[in-house]
């Protein structure tokens, strides 16, 4: 038998290491060598050596790739997709520290060195000697080291069924990665006749308050979509105030109405979405003026369960409608008071609405010639874009304002949730029982992943067009950003998620809990994996 290089925890914190040492942030030049050093790495497994077309990368955008390493049994066609993530987000927060943030050795020690200056919580976890810190280890190497051990040693003891290791950059930004990834899972699975049974994603367990200790199994995850507005005023000089109305001032409505706004959470198996909170508001001059400012635009954060983009989009809209009622009233009260006339009424009109009126007007070639200029800007990320483009129609149709402009900006991950599925129910409560007599390990099953996840990506299930709405109202729908909606329903299979322990995700002090990622829970998803080759 082929010697196996991951099978110990002592083994698999080494190969954690090595992959935290590749760092990979968002967006740089380490996201796109990562796969390339990682296919190195899966390469020399004695499998992939005789089954070198199974183990391959696939071109993502900006110059990155996602891979692909698949162990197929010769008599199987049921296949379990391991899904993970190998970027991760920025390192400044570490300040002189951030040339270790990711050496998890040398940076733990340090920190051990550095006690005083780490909170009571963190101070315990050092001096535990049970935590591993560094970026990457918790959100989420250890998930995508987890799948290597696991494949690597099913390619051996050649178990029966079919592992797809699937590992994807981008994920902390647009998830461009599982999104390119869609339409390469449809593919394989003609191309090798796999019947998609699971997808098991190794997102690390998420507190659900802060200090939470308890360990968590996900049945589903939540979603999130990003309503946006463009507010257009009326330009004057800060001398003559009422003779315009500036978009800040529109905009305060909206914001206030939208900011924890209750109606748009929802429950579902006694689980409740967070609030909706406002993750950008900003003036879109460029530069500084006596002349008011007349074009403003907002990011609003919404998570989902079971509502789609339409009914989103028609709460929001109504919402919108609520703030321009009110803003009108206020303004023409205020103008009733200065005795001046009001410059109009603020009016609410869907990105779709302008799209359409710009297009009767300028043409549908000005249109495309616009988008093509606006997407040229690779400084700006997918959000600038939304809001140059609908800036740039409405200052071609000024006759619309003052007006609120309704939209929709990137990313969108819908909410996606397995609870009842027989396969899943018997995986939790097989892997629950299994985690308290090997291990004392008590789990709580959540039926929606709290950390946003690429499972977003599979098992879409929505028939009533929901996603229309987005695709309408989202201004670089086709160019920048898509969606594989009927893909994703290609991808049928149930989901759910096993991963590590950990804590403090995103943050300096983002640590692992060492015993139950190398020992614990690669048991648990090992054993999960050889239940679901028996049914």
């Amino acid at each position: 038998m082929d010697k196996m290089r991951w099978d110990t925890p002592e083994r698999l914190k080494l190969l954690l290491s090595e992959l935290v040492s590749w760092k990979s942030i968002s967006l740089t030049e380490g996201e796109r060598q990562f796969p390339i050093n990682l296919y190195k790495e899966l390469s020399d497994l004695q499998y992939f050596i005789d089954s070198s077309d199974q183990l391959k990368l696939h071109n993502s955008n900006k110059g990155r790739k996602f891979l692909t390493a698949l162990y197929k049994h010769p008599e199987v066609k049921d296949t379990i997709c391991l899904i993970s993530h190998f970027d991760t987000v920025n390192t400044e927060e570490y300040g002189e520290l951030e040339t270790l943030s990711t050496k998890t050795e040398e940076l733990t020690k340090v920190f051990y060195e550095r006690l005083s200056e780490l909170s009571t919580e963190v101070q315990n976890d050092l001096k535990s000697g049970e935590y591993l810190f560094g970026r990457g280890t918790m959100d989420m190497k250890m998930g995508l080291a987890m799948h290597m051990g696991i494949i690597e040693k099913a390619s051996i003891e050649k178990w029966p069924i079919n592992l797809l290791l699937v590992t994807v950059p981008d994920e902390e930004v647009n998830s461009d990665g599982m999104r390119d990834a869609v339409s390469t899972l449809v593919n394989l699975k003609e191309e090798y006749d796999l019947n998609y049974k699971l997808f098991l994603n190794g997102e690390p367990v998420f507190t659900q308050e802060p200090g939470d200790p308890k360990y968590y199994t996900y049945s589903g995850t939540i979603g999130k979509i990003m309503p946006a507005a463009l507010f257009y005023g009326k330009e004057t000089h800060a001398g003559e105030p009422l003779s315009g109305i500036t978009s800040p001032y529109i905009a305060s409505f909206l914001t206030r109405k939208m900011e924890w706004n209750d109606e748009f959470q929802e429950t579902d198996f006694d689980e409740t979405t967070p609030l909706p909170v406002t993750l950008q508001q900003k003036d879109l001059r460029l530069e500084y003026s006596t002349q008011t400012p007349f074009r403003s635009g907002a990011l609003y954060n919404v998570f989902l369960m079971k509502r789609n983009a339409s009914e989103v989009f028609n709460l929001f809209e109504k919402i919108a409608q609520q703030a321009a009622d009110e803003c009108n009233l206020e303004y023409e009260n205020i103008c009733k008071k200065h005795h001046v006339n009001p410059i109009g009424k603020v009016k609410v009109l869907q990105y779709r609405e302008l799209h359409n009126y710009a297009s009767e007007k300028l043409g549908q070639n000005y249109i495309m010639e616009l988008k093509k200029e606006i997407n040229a800007h690779n400084e700006w990320d997918d959000r600038e874009k939304s809001f140059r483009i609908a800036d740039h129609l409405m200052i071609e149709c000024q006759e619309l304002a003052p007006a609120i402009i309704i939209l929709f900006a990137p990313p969108y991950y819908p909410a996606i949730n397995s609870t009842g599925n027989e396969l899943v129910e018997q995986c939790i409560k097989f892997s629950s029982e299994l985690a308290i007599n090997q291990f004392n390990l008590p789990v709580k099953r959540i039926h929606y992943f709290n950390g946003i996840c690429d499972l977003s990506y599979v098992n879409y299930s929505d028939t009533s067009n929901g996603w229309i709405a987005f695709e309408q109202n989202t201004p670089v729908w086709g160019d920048c950003y898509t969606l594989p909606f009927d893909l994703m329903g290609k991808l049928n299979a149930p989901v759910l998620n096993i991963g590590p322990f950990g804590k403090d995700a995103h943050k300096l002090t983002e640590r692992l809990h060492m015993k139950n990622a190398f020992e614990e829970v690669p048991f648990i998803v090992e054993e999960v994996i050889r239940m679901v080759s028996k049914m």
